[in-house]
């Protein structure tokens, strides 16, 4: 394994995690599994923890700032949490290894999508969450679904909600789903490591990049005028969406002829 790689993957992930809240899941299995060359099980399990470890970090700095909207995030949190739950179990019965590929290039579809509205002021409307704030737990029932059975997309997929469909300033955005994010990751690690899929010597690499990266995302995260913000974020967000689709197209690109190889295979004689 490519160390100073590794160190460095954290590094770049982590600063986006710390300016905008996105990357934990959407960039880390990718990056696992296409440039690390991990199995997509460990991949997943590995960046619910190291997700769950940046967002530890970054919550005091939106916390200190009180960017945080306590009850949009406790509503996201009634459907995400069941969502998540339901997510991991599916991961578990279907015995997939770290989820399907087709489900990944979906989200990411989604991800680009919805992220491009931030560019399109007419597609917005600033007072849905406000005005229909009990529809909240059912937008994040299938995020939390998403998370459980890739880890991608919570961070993501929250953040667009909350940036272009609630009254939030940005940096609130972002301080509210990183606690978001921190408390998916936190119960989506401890089921990860009682299935015994995390690779701690990569999560020890990629943290060491991680953790100075977070912290710097944090810093320059205050210095970023807030309609610049919405911006960078919807702009990582739409890179995050159009990385899943890669990896996922790469991934059903790679499967197809194994199991057309597997299935043309003569059957032994004796």
């Amino acid at each position: 394994m490519n160390a100073p790689l590794n160190v460095l993957i954290g590094f770049v992930i982590a600063l986006a995690v710390g300016i905008t809240g996105i990357g934990g899941g959407s960039f880390t299995v990718p990056a696992l599994v296409l440039i690390v060359g991990m199995p997509a099980a460990s991949s997943v399990g590995t960046a619910f923890v190291f997700a769950g470890v940046l967002r530890l970090i970054a919550a005091p700095f939106y916390l200190a700032g009180r960017h945080i909207h306590w009850r949009y995030l406790w509503l996201l949190l009634q459907g995400a949490v069941p969502g998540l739950l339901i997510g991991t179990l599916f991961l578990r019965l279907l015995s997939k290894s770290g989820g399907n590929p087709v489900i990944v290039v979906v989200l990411g579809v989604i991800l680009t999508a919805s992220s491009c509205i931030t560019f399109f002021s007419r597609l917005q409307n600033r007072s849905f969450a406000k005005k229909n704030s009990r529809w909240l737990p059912w937008l994040a029932l299938p995020i939390g679904v998403e998370a459980g059975f890739s880890s991608a997309g919570a961070g993501a997929l929250g953040t667009v909600l909350l940036l272009n469909y609630s009254e939030m300033s940005p940096p609130e955005v972002v301080g509210t789903d990183i606690l978001f994010g921190l408390v998916l990751a936190v119960i989506g690690s401890l089921f990860q490591w009682k299935f015994g899929a995390i690779e701690s010597r990569v999560l020890l690499q990629i943290l060491e990049g991680g953790v100075p990266g977070v912290l710097i995302g944090c810093v320059l995260a205050k210095r970023v005028p807030a309609r610049k913000l919405k911006f960078v974020i919807a702009g990582i967000a739409i890179f995050a969406g159009l990385q899943l689709v890669w990896s996922g197209s790469r991934s059903m690109a790679v499967k197809r002829p194994t199991d057309i190889s597997v299935r043309a295979a003569p059957k032994p004689t004796n």
